[in-house]
């Protein structure tokens, strides 16, 4: 039988197709809530549970909003649709990056999806097997996404890379075991705190990064774009 000329075929894991044609299906498949274009494959997420990804989510998502709102200029975005290139339009589950007003690199389109490679993307992977850590980091070094973050709950582990050159690098925690952007000047986290789930501990370290001076001096750049 043939299928009718404007009936639109569902989206389904593992099919290889274009990004227009991502687009289109997705758009009209009400049923799914995340879908991700990588290297030209769909992938379909399962539903979320609680833990671990939901949890974490959150505490992540409130560490990068204390920092946006003491940041004029910079925008944090929660599981938004990023195209990249033509064959990957991912969905990550947080990004912070600056505004393009500011001198950043993401454009929000007409239609209001972002194009573009954000400053830093987080991903919450349930463990190191996940694409996360393997051909989604590649899609993100090789777009220029500068720093990326990777949350591996199953492990409670969790890796922050800077792109350096054409390669991802670690930031390492220095010896109070605090991590620190790079790009995002007073971006800090204490990640032994966060893994222990000490979120009031996270909370302070962040709020003591946005009252340094490199903080200050990174506001004032933005502003005087």
């Amino acid at each position: 039988m043939n299928t009718p000329l404007n009936k639109i075929p569902p989206l389904e894991n593992g099919d290889r197709l274009s990004r227009p044609e991502f687009e289109r299906r997705y758009s009209a498949d009400s049923r799914i809530k995340k879908a991700e274009l990588i290297e030209g494959t769909v992938y379909v997420a399962s539903p979320l549970r609680f833990e671990p990804h939901a949890e974490p989510h959150s505490d992540l998502n409130g560490w990068l909003y204390n920092y946006k709102i003491a940041t004029p200029g910079v925008r944090l975005g929660d599981t938004p649709t990023v195209r990249l290139d033509l064959d990957n339009e991912p969905q990550p589950d947080l990004i912070l990056f600056i505004d393009k007003a500011c001198g950043g690199k993401v454009t929000i389109e007409k239609d209001r999806y972002l194009s573009g490679a954000p400053e830093l993307v987080i991903e919450i992977a349930a463990s190191s097997a996940s694409i996360d850590t393997g051909t989604k980091k590649q899609v993100y070094r090789r777009n220029g996404v500068q720093e990326y973050i990777i949350w591996q709950s199953f492990e409670n582990k969790l890796d922050w890379f800077e792109l350096i050159g054409a390669e991802y690098q670690p930031i390492l925690p220095d010896e109070q075991g605090i991590m620190r952007s790079h790009v995002f000047p007073g971006l800090w986290l204490n990640v032994n705190a966060f893994l222990n789930g000490e979120m009031l501990t996270v909370a302070a370290t962040v709020q003591t990064g946005v009252q340094s001076s490199e903080h200050q001096a990174f506001v004032d750049a933005l502003r005087s774009r």
